[in-house]
């Protein structure tokens, strides 16, 4: 499964710019999945579709930066999007379901995250029927707007019609984002038919219904409205994003600053990050100029690349061990600059989210992550974060007795990087999550931002796990990754999405550590994928059978 793509080959979405509104229209090609066996039909759509329209979410915010209001709408008569294509869901395996749902997921928020952070606010131009996850991309959006026609409305039909849940987050946003009341909700999740008219406006399920005459002026005017509350500068000029120069083998995945190792036989992937071989460029005309390959920003469209691609195609590799190399100095140095320009430059702002969603990916991966901090390392700032991100960190004490003579101890940095900017899905940082419920330990942390941290002194605040000498480092880390490799991965998987999010409870996580949990046990059960299944039972007229005991 490849996720890099550009608009000139997009099969399913069509991207008009006029002034300070774009619109991203959804026109899915009936034969363009992803496999044979389905069409996608009624604007229903598969991973394909939707790895289309995350590339286009990304590009909005870094090729055009003039665009302030993003109107999303269907390309088919009186059909705005008929959600996830059933055909596609009953026949895919398991781990595609559940990979489907997460980067699902993830480009939804992304596009809340836009219009919080990027002034780009995104405007549900709902053309015609919404139902499922159609609906659900609906929600996604800051304003919802419904043609009101006597046929058009909106539904959320998984659960009578396919003995499913709305995954992707239908239903916490329903009730945490659009406040619909609970017995509402309740209702309007188990009527197939859906609500559309004055009643959905009523019961917050959309914001305003238009009539069909008026329709594409009132889009119009209010995408205008929107556009003008934007702080997006009318005049500044976008960058291109380029397509990444990637390598890949059956044993390797190679970008310029990420490279990736992958052991089949110890069923892990060593995953290296690199710092900058040069400084940042003093002035902010450079780095406008240097585009997608100034290195923060290149370094995380490399990592959010291999990290989808591995969770994707390498469902075996259940370890992943994280590395860097490198610069400390030099990464800081970037982090500094993103810090001291994220408030008065667009560019500069939309690289500091796009790492924040680059980690909160690594965050809600299932995979075991494991951190070595050893010499050469570069675990410092923005790159520190990889080893808060980890499930445990060693840092080698010392040096190897048989490396490099010259070689300086392992150290690590708190950056200005890491006291706010990248929050994770709960909406504290990972140093706050870390030291949850320990003001003294945060504290003291804080008052060693760009200090660097020999193992002991890291050990002793609790920025790591582990801070073996070379006697034992070798014994403990393999002695962690054998075990990792013999434990359950499903097990694996419900540990650390239980532990990794701390603290308050957000529309984040519960989407990802609530919804997609269940969604994912239901979807292997075999009232909605066995044989006589809902899923598999949908369209052909015989209704599913169902076990009827409650577990």
């Amino acid at each position: 499964m490849e996720f890099r793509t550009r608009t000139s080959v997009y099969r399913h979405w069509q991207l008009t710019v006029d002034g300070p509104v774009a619109t991203l229209t959804m026109d899915v090609d009936e034969q363009g999945g992803l496999v044979e066996g389905y069409e996608l039909k009624l604007n229903s759509y598969d991973l394909g579709v939707d790895i289309e329209l995350y590339d286009a979410v990304q590009r909005l915010r870094f090729e055009h930066p003039q665009v302030r209001t993003v109107v999303l709408t269907g390309g088919k008569d009186r059909v705005f999007s008929a959600g996830a294509n059933i055909r596609m869901l009953a026949a895919a395996t398991h781990p595609s379901k559940v990979n489907f749902c997460k980067f699902t997921n993830e480009t939804r928020n992304g596009i809340e995250d836009a219009t919080a952070n990027s002034g780009q606010t995104y405007l549900a131009a709902i053309n015609g029927s919404a139902s499922g996850g159609g609906y659900e991309l609906a929600l996604a959006c800051e304003h919802l707007m419904l043609v009101d026609d006597r046929s058009s409305n909106v539904s959320l039909p998984e659960l009578p019609l396919l003995g499913v849940l709305p995954g992707t987050g239908g239903l916490t946003r329903i009730v945490d984002k659009r406040l619909v009341r609970r017995d509402r909700a309740d209702y309007f999740a188990t009527k197939a038919e859906g609500i559309g008219g004055r009643k959905a406006v009523q019961w917050r399920l959309v914001d305003e219904v238009v009539p069909r005459p008026q329709w594409d002026e009132s889009v119009r005017t209010r995408a205008l409205d929107l556009a003008a509350r934007s702080h997006r500068p009318a005049d500044a000029a976008g960058i291109e994003l380029t397509p990444l120069a990637k390598e890949r083998t059956d044993d390797a995945i190679s970008y310029r600053y990420v490279e990736a190792r992958l052991d089949r036989t110890s069923r892990a992937v060593e995953i290296t990050v690199s710092a900058p071989a040069d400084g940042p460029p003093a002035e902010l005309a450079a780095l406008h100029e240097q585009g997608d390959a100034y290195w923060p920003l290149a370094l995380g469209r490399e990592l959010d690349d291999l990290i989808l691609d591995l969770r994707t195609n390498e469902l075996e590799l259940g370890t992943w061990i994280l590395r860097t190399a490198g610069s400390a100095e030099r990464v800081l140095a970037f982090d500094d600059q993103l810090v001291a320009h994220q408030d008065d430059d667009w560019l500069v702002n939309e690289i500091v989210h796009y790492l924040k969603r680059t980690l909160k990916r690594l965050d809600v991966t299932s995979r075991s992550l494991i951190a070595l901090i050893e010499p050469g390392s570069c675990f410092a700032g923005s790159l520190l974060e990889l080893a808060l991100a980890a499930d445990r960190s060693f840092q080698l004490a010392g040096v190897f007795e048989d490396g490099d003579p010259d070689a300086e101890p392992a150290a690590i940095s708190v950056g200005s990087m890491n006291l706010g900017p990248l929050p994770m899905g709960n909406g504290l940082t990972r140093l706050q999550t870390r030291y949850l419920g320990d003001e003294a330990g945060l504290k003291a942390v804080a008052e060693h931002v760009g200090v660097p941290l020999l193992a002991d002194d890291a050990e002793a605040l609790g920025l790591v796990t582990f801070a073996p000498d070379d006697i034992d480092w070798a014994d403990e880390v393999r002695i962690t990754l054998e075990e990792r490799s013999a434990f359950s991965p499903d097990a694996l998987t419900g540990l650390e999405a239980n532990y990794r999010f701390a603290g308050p409870e957000t529309l984040e996580t519960k989407i990802f550590g609530r919804l997609t949990a269940w969604q994912n046990w239901i979807f292997n059960r075999p009232n909605a994928a066995g044989p006589d299944g809902a899923l598999r039972r949908f369209g052909t007229g015989r209704r599913p059978t169902f076990d009827r005991k409650r577990v």
